[in-house]
This record gives structure tokens, sequence and C-alpha cells, in this order.
């Protein structure tokens, strides 16, 4: 072949060569289609997914975990559910061991991901959402460079997604171990010296009764009040049924004027304490300390006037939504998502799974999510159907989820 007829050749493979990359690309590119989209592969997910399999939709489920339950593994080593077995098993499957016991933070992990594959859910691990957006009336879910799209779709995500650290945080000293609380693993991680836990709810209390046992601790901030039992004691075991079956669902919720009252007061300041109360923490040596406000010469300064001299800061100061990546107008002036008991008014095809009082007190409850999973895919199936109305916006559990519940 002369040099003309080879050079012509190697063109032609090139543009071959090409033309079959941009093929890949494109195909590679091109979006999964699905009747529904689930992000989040925690036990709300899980929750829905579980019900839309049971109407036959085709869906995914999307988690950016490399493995199922790894939200609960990467917490505190020593962290225990706040409620007992027998009402910590979703839908379907119920939690293994003594119904009593408080499970440990890998148990719930590892029943998360029995429960994953006993159903066979297709959930999609290492799949971080990185935006999600609509186009006409199908939505796009972005994660890196794949795409999904579907009608529906549910955030399945509690309200805790990114940790909040006051900015006065970087003033202080650099040789000043400094943690929040989704990073704190066990004592090692601390060096010699005192310990400043700041705040003073569940996650606060848990950690500074913990640290007490090796550091000077202080537990900084308001107190929230605590419940007026002991969650393992006789009274707990005894009114239990009440309250996770009636209570917390049914009289906390937003259908009701204590629950609605109820809902504004956690939502503006927290929860009260669960396992610690405050006479447990004070005779273990921990000391009760004022708001941690701000930072003077390098160390944490109190809401009193006081500064203190500690080697080590703990950051229980909380979450917000993490939902920036969500490119809808559904956030009021706080930038959380406006919606009824997870159901968007100007989105009929996005729902909310998970969130904080979301519709009952129960809601971020493990028992609780399955609940308002039923009530949306419900609503979901309904739109499909071409069935719901403004008017039901609020759909109550068919009767034979709500009598298997209690």
């Amino acid at each position: 072949m002369s040099k003309h007829g080879n050079q012509l050749a190697f063109a032609v493979e090139g543009l071959i060569e090409e033309g079959e990359a941009f093929r890949r690309l494109a195909v590679e590119r091109a979006p999964r289609c699905f009747d529904v989209i689930v992000i989040g592969g925690g036990q709300s997910g899980l929750s829905v997914g579980y019900h839309l399999q049971k109407l036959g939709l085709s869906f995914v489920i999307l988690d950016a975990s490399a493995r199922i339950g790894d939200v609960w593994r990467k917490r505190w080593d020593t962290l225990r559910l706040f409620t007992p077995a027998r009402y910590d098993g979703l839908d379907g499957w119920p939690f293994p061991g003594p119904p009593d016991a408080f499970p440990t933070k890998d148990e719930m992990a590892d029943y998360l991901e029995s429960y994953a594959e006993h159903f066979q859910l297709p959930v999609r691990s290492d799949t971080r959402v990185t935006r999600l957006s609509r186009e006409g009336e199908r939505y796009r879910v972005e994660a890196g460079a794949e795409r999904f799209e579907a009608e529906h779709v549910v955030v399945a995500m509690a309200s805790y997604q990114a940790p909040n650290v006051p900015n006065f945080s970087k003033e202080l000293s650099p040789g000043i171990v400094q943690l929040h609380s989704s990073e704190y693993r066990g004592l090692s991680q601390l060096q010699p010296g005192g310990v400043l836990v700041v705040g003073a709810a569940n996650s606060g209390a848990e950690i500074a009764i913990e640290t007490v046992r090796r550091h000077r601790t202080l537990l900084s901030g308001r107190d929230p009040g605590e419940l007026p039992f002991s969650i393992g004691g006789f009274w707990s075991r005894l009114i239990a049924p009440l309250l996770f079956r009636v209570v917390f669902p049914h009289i906390l919720s937003i259908k009701t004027p204590m629950g609605r009252r109820a809902r504004t007061k956690m939502l503006r300041s927290g929860a009260p304490r669960i396992r610690q109360r405050r006479t447990d923490l004070e005779q273990a040596g921990v000391e009760w300390a004022a708001r941690t406000s701000s930072a003077k010469a390098g160390v944490p300064l109190l809401a009193d006037g006081r500064t203190v001299e500690v080697r080590n800061v703990i950051w229980c100061t909380g979450y917000s939504s993490g939902l920036s990546w969500i490119e809808l107008p559904i956030f009021d002036d706080d930038g959380e998502p406006r919606h009824v008991s997870g159901l968007v008014e100007n989105e009929p095809g996005l729902y909310f799974v998970g969130q904080h009082f979301q519709h009952s007190l129960s809601s971020t409850m493990i028992h609780g999510v399955g609940r308002d999973a039923v009530r949306m895919v419900q609503a979901l199936h309904a739109r499909l159907l071409g069935r719901l109305t403004l008017e039901d916006e609020t759909l109550e559990l068919a009767p034979n989820e709500a009598s298997k519940r209690g």
C-alpha cells in the first residue's frame, strides 16, 4: 500500500475508534429509567423499598455508603439504640435477639444489611447523589457520571446529614483536638487533658458519660430536659407499648394540637435526653457548664464569661439537612424542605421519608419510619393511578398495615 493509502487507512481507523468511543460514552451517559428512585439506603430507604417491591414497581435505591448500614457502623463504638429490640425491626422482618435488649450500633447495621439481602432490594451502594432536578414531568438524578430518571423520587434520609460546627471553632488553638460527634469513635482519639463536650442533648450526654471515665469532662449547653423514667427500668417496659403504639405515632402528630405544639418546640429546641439523666451525669463526675459562645485567646469562652482550659473539644452541635444538591424550589427561608407529612405540594412526584417529626414524633424512630414509608408509597401509587386529590394529601395507613403495627 502507498504512503498516502496508509495515511488514509490510519485516518479511517482513527475515526472508527473515536466514533466507537463516543457511542460507548453516549450509552454510559444515557439515563437509567425507573418508576421510582429512592435516595438513601438506611432504614427509611429500605422501608420504602420494601413497600415499593410489594407493588411491583421498578425502582432503585441509591446509597452513598460503601456498605448498607455503614452510617450506623461509623458512629462511636459504644453507641446503643434508645429503643429495645422489639421496636427496632422494619416491616416484614423483626429484629433478632432478646426483645428487651438495646442493640448495639453494629447489630443495627448488620440487621439493615441482612434486611436488604433477605428481600433482595435493589440497592446501589457507593452511589452518592450530587444533583436532583426536573425536566418536564420527570426527575433527573445525577450521581457523578451516572444519570437516573423517574417520575417519582423519594428522598429517604434523616434531617441529620451535614455536621454543624460553629465558625469560631477555627479560632481555637491548633493544639486542641476537635471532633464532631459524627467523627468521634472512642477515647483513643483524645489526648491527655480535659474534654469539653458542647451540646447537652442525647449525643453529648452519651459521649460525656464515656469520656469522664478518663478525662475531666465539662458538658456545655442548655439542658433540654430528660424523660421522667429510666428507659431500661420496670416502668419503661410497662408503658412502652402505650408510648410506641399510641402516643408517639398518633397523639404526638401534626394532626393534633398537642402534636403540633410538640413539633414546633422540638424543631426549635431539640428532644429531651432519653438515657442519661442529669443526676447520673453529675454522679459520674461530669461538670455542667454554660453554653460555649465563642473563643478567646485560643480557648473556648462560655456564655457566663469563663474560659475553659481543655485539650479536647467534641462538638455535639447537631446537623443541617445537607440537601443543597436538590435543585428544586422546595426550601423555606431556613433552608429546610417544605412538605406536609413528606408530601411536597409544588412537586407532586417528590416525597420525603425520615425527616425529623415528619408526621409524628415516631417519624425519626426506627419503628416509625415504616409507617411514613407506607403513607408515601400509598400516595405515590395513587398518583400513578391518577387518583390522588388535594384532599388526600395526608393519607393514613391502610387497615392491614395499621393492624400489623398494633
